[in-house]
């Protein structure tokens, strides 16, 4: 075959052999006819034309002794080609030139053990994660939040969730999961996915900002708890998948997967159905799906430890894939606090307030304030012998700071009092009282229930 140029040639679509050339490109034609043109050439090769030199039929017969040298030329070249490979293959350490003969099992054990393990390290991440995802899912439960209409009638399903086992100690077994998720429960109940018996649960305390709650189950029955793992080291883009029960049980243990799409993302919500944000919360955003009935199940990762309890998500019809889970470091110290103590102590002032914007208008006369004051919060109720009635503070009082910080909703007033406060602590109060800047100084207590948290700071 010609070619134009050497690029034709590197165009070839064939094998090149040792010597980085293509083999014979004539066509099986040209390549027949040289065969045949040797066939021809040895039959006519012949030392005489007498009777001992043909066969019974006349046709002529090879000498003996060209028959013999070609019988040796052929072994010869045979063994020749044969040595020329196998250097080459010593060569290209194709065939390590240290293995012995007597090693010849072990090579061929660790030969098949190399393709084992390539095998299984390709299975194993599939595999792993199945299997600690079917334990974890063991251990995902359905969370049943009974409400009763009437008193004449017997509690019935009001709402489904999700929970997590998270410890059995003495014969009983304790469940994390989302306070809204028992919400105005008369009774609760969790249903296991291996077990049809649903399980009575009593619940040990609840904590609104937080939105998670502890329930207690009887342990009998409980065969599997939860890998609780840590949140801290959670980086961007990494597996998360999602374990629970969307739209109830009818698809219980469903298990969703994605990645964590976002870290400490503060998300404002609206405890008391206000309308108004008066809490922030830090959370993992991810794209794993998260439905009704997830609300209080696991965020795993790949290795089917627990990094986050589901929550919420943006419901809207131009949002896809927007989730968000209570990430579990944050989430453990609550947890604990609750299973022993039912509640979580958190400082108080001791009043009820509202945003200058959300005092009814028929009262908007009681507050004087100078024109370059923006904002605060107005109190409305100070209870009795709480620290602020201690410090003097009265209704109508417009506070404006605390230690210098400045208070304007209450979302800043919670994330103080939450987050840079604590129980016992003495803090500076700002106010305003008939259009007059104030100081006073106050000693922050400790909520006496969670109903004082619903309503007063």
């Amino acid at each position: 075959m010609d070619y134009k140029n050497e690029n034709q040639r590197n165009d070839w679509d064939g094998y090149p052999n040792e010597n980085n050339s293509f083999e014979d490109e004539r066509p099986l034609s040209d390549t027949y006819q040289d065969h045949q043109t040797q066939r021809e050439s040895y039959n006519q090769t012949d030392t005489g034309t007498s009777d001992n030199h043909r066969d019974s039929k006349g046709n002529k017969k090879p000498p003996k002794n060209k028959s013999m040298l070609h019988f040796f030329l052929g072994g010869l070249s045979g063994g020749i080609v044969s040595v020329a490979l196998i250097v080459a293959l010593v060569l290209t350490n194709i065939i390590p030139i240290n293995q012995q003969s007597g090693n010849n099992n072990n090579a061929t054990d660790n030969s098949n053990n190399e393709a084992a393990e390539v095998v299984k390290t390709l299975a194993s991440d599939d595999a792993d994660v199945a299997t600690n995802i079917e334990e974890t899912s063991k251990a995902v439960v359905g969370v049943l939040n009974m409400q009763q209409q009437s008193v004449w009638t017997e509690s019935e399903e009001a709402g489904t969730g999700s929970g997590i086992i998270y410890k059995k100690e003495n014969g009983k077994a304790y469940v994390i999961t989302n306070q809204h998720v028992v919400e105005g429960a008369k009774e609760v109940e969790i249903v296991l996915n291996y077990q049809e018996e649903r399980l009575n649960a009593k619940v040990l305390g609840t904590d609104e900002l937080t939105d998670l709650a502890v329930l207690e189950v009887d342990g009998e029955n409980i065969t599997t708890v939860a890998n609780m793992g840590t949140s801290k080291d959670l980086k961007v883009g990494e597996t998360a998948m999602a374990i629970g029960n969307p739209l109830g049980m009818q698809f219980a243990n469903t298990v969703t997967k994605g990645v964590v799409s976002g870290l400490n993302r503060s998300i404002e919500i609206d405890t008391n159905g206000d309308q108004q944000a008066d809490w922030v919360t830090e959370v993992i955003q991810t794209d794993a799906a998260i439905n009704p009935g997830n609300s209080g199940g696991a965020l795993v990762n790949e290795n089917g430890a627990v990094v986050g309890i589901n929550s919420m998500k943006i419901a809207r019809s131009e949002v896809e894939g927007i989730g968000f889970a209570i990430p579990v470091d944050s989430a453990l110290p609550i947890i604990e606090q609750l299973e022993k103590e039912g509640e979580i102590e958190r400082p108080l002032i001791g009043i009820s307030t509202a945003a200058i914007n959300q005092v009814p208008q028929q009262y908007r006369n009681e507050i004087a304030l100078p024109d370059d004051v923006k904002g605060g919060m107005v109190i409305a109720e100070v209870q009795n012998g709480s620290a602020a009635s201690e410090a003097g503070l009265e209704q109508f009082d417009v506070i404006t700071k605390i230690n210098g910080n400045e208070i304007t909703s209450i979302l800043e007033l919670r994330q103080f009092l939450y987050s840079d406060a604590s129980v016992g602590e003495t803090v500076e109060i700002e106010y305003y009282r008939d259009g007059e800047k104030q100081t006073t100084e106050l000693t922050l207590q400790a909520q006496e229930d969670n109903e004082t948290n619903q309503s007063n700071e």
